[in-house]
C-alpha cells in the first residue's frame, strides 16, 4: 500500500508564508506522474489548488496563482508548495495527489493542516 505524506503545514498569520512538501512511501515511479495539490476549507468541497506534471508544466487555480508555487524534486521523490502572501481564505486541509487516473489521481496523502488568522 502506497501512501503519500505531507508535511510543513501549521498555523501562520495572514501575509505569512508556508512550505509543504510530499513524498511517498515508497517508489512509484513518482518522476513520471503528474502530481497536484488539493484543498479543502472548513464546510467546502474539495479543490484543486495546482498541478505539476512530468515534464515541470505547472497550473494553479486563479485563487493562488501569482503567491504559489509548486515544485518537483524527481531525484529526491518529493513534491513542494511554496504558499507566500496567505490569506484567511487559505485556511484548510492540503492534500498531496500523485499518478493522474481517468479523471482522478491514484494516490493521496492524509492532508496538513493549514491555518491562516
Amino acid at each position: 500500500h502506497v501512501q503519500l505524506v505531507e508535511s510543513g503545514g501549521g498555523s501562520v498569520q495572514a501575509g505569512g508564508t508556508l512550505k509543504l512538501s510530499c513524498a511517498p512511501s515508497r517508489d512509484i515511479f513518482f518522476s513520471t506522474c503528474k502530481l497536484a495539490w488539493y484543498r479543502q476549507a472548513p464546510g467546502k468541497e474539495r479543490e484543486l489548488v495546482s498541478t505539476i506534471n512530468s515534464i515541470g508544466t505547472t497550473t494553479y487555480s486563479t485563487s493562488v496563482e501569482d503567491r504559489f508555487t509548486i515544485s518537483r524534486d524527481n531525484a529526491r521523490n518529493t513534491l513542494s508548495l511554496q504558499m507566500n502572501s496567505l490569506q484567511t481564505d487559505d485556511t484548510g486541509v492540503y492534500y498531496c495527489a500523485a499518478c493522474q487516473s481517468g479523471a482522478g489521481f491514484r494516490y493521496w496523502g492524509r492532508g496538513t493542516q493549514v491555518t491562516v488568522s
